[in-house]
């Protein structure tokens, strides 16, 4: 957070593509960090009350731009508790989003192009999918009106004392974040079928650094109450239940082979009916 303001106080100073590159190389891994701090979070991860969780992420929130820490926990607990069901998994993509990327796509060509803009303009599908989806899973209550104003007066803030560059390097930097950028390649690696049947993918890599280790994907929906820090423990604890799966072998390579492999599409998730008892 404290990085990404200082950066901000500069950016008026500094030339488009100076700029552009700062807020891709810096901001984006930056605020993509602060995006699985937030993941962390809200998972209670980060302090020992709720109350703290919440305060502390919305923190982590200010350089994003848009109030979301408070909203992204019901959705995402959804998604933990019914992975892959239609209609509650906000992870998965809709039908309308396979409609116009893969089945009305005219050839192969054209299907790369296609998911080449989702993927460099993804942000607004997991930013907007959730409230098309189930929009009245988050009431409007204290913590979503208190992250709302937090954000507005900071946003306000930095634009008044720091100028407009500021606010618009924190956008920048949270558009790449969700673009076409290296440590993006979780968003597609954690859940798309890429290897059999396996719906779930653990990456090992260095990027796990500046990511709160989220790549350690399959140990934190076997165990989503293990802290960040000791993800790395349980597979090592339990190497039999984690070595012979399928892996991601590199973020940047999933984001690629997802737009350049004709079989991978939006279709590419396990999906499940939700029972009832």
């Amino acid at each position: 957070v404290a990085l990404q303001i200082t950066l901000a106080c500069f950016a008026k100073s500094w030339s488009f593509w100076t700029f552009v590159a700062v807020a891709y190389i810096v901001g984006a891994t930056a605020n993509h960090s602060l995006f699985l701090a937030i993941h962390e979070l809200a998972h209670n991860l980060g302090a020992k009350s709720a109350s703290a969780n919440k305060i502390i992420g919305m923190v982590a929130n200010l350089p994003i731009v848009f109030p979301y820490c408070i909203t992204f926990k019901p959705y995402h607990m959804a998604h933990h508790r019914n992975q892959g069901v239609e209609g509650i998994d906000t992870d998965v993509p809709t039908l309308f989003e396979g409609y116009l990327i893969t089945k009305s796509s005219f050839g192969r060509v054209d299907h790369m192009i296609r998911k080449a803009i989702f993927m460099f303009f993804q942000i607004f599908a997991y930013a907007l999918r959730p409230m098309f989806i189930k929009p009245d899973l988050v009431p409007l209550d204290f913590w979503v009106l208190c992250n709302f104003f937090v954000m507005a007066f900071f946003d306000y803030f930095m634009f008044v004392t720091v100028g407009w560059q500021a606010v618009v390097y924190f956008l920048l930097s949270t558009f790449f974040a969700g673009s076409i950028h290296p440590t993006a390649g979780h968003f597609i690696a954690e859940h798309y079928v890429m290897e059999g049947d396996a719906e779930t993918y653990s990456y090992y890599g260095p990027l796990n650094r500046l990511a709160y280790n989220v790549g350690y994907h399959n140990e934190h929906h076997d165990f989503p109450n293990i802290a960040w820090s000791n993800l790395p423990k349980v597979k090592e604890i339990a190497p039999e239940y984690y070595d012979n799966l399928p892996q991601c072998k590199s973020w940047p390579g999933a984001i690629l082979r997802y737009i350049f492999d004709d079989s991978i599409s939006p279709f590419s998730r396990v999906k499940r009916h939700k029972k009832y008892e």
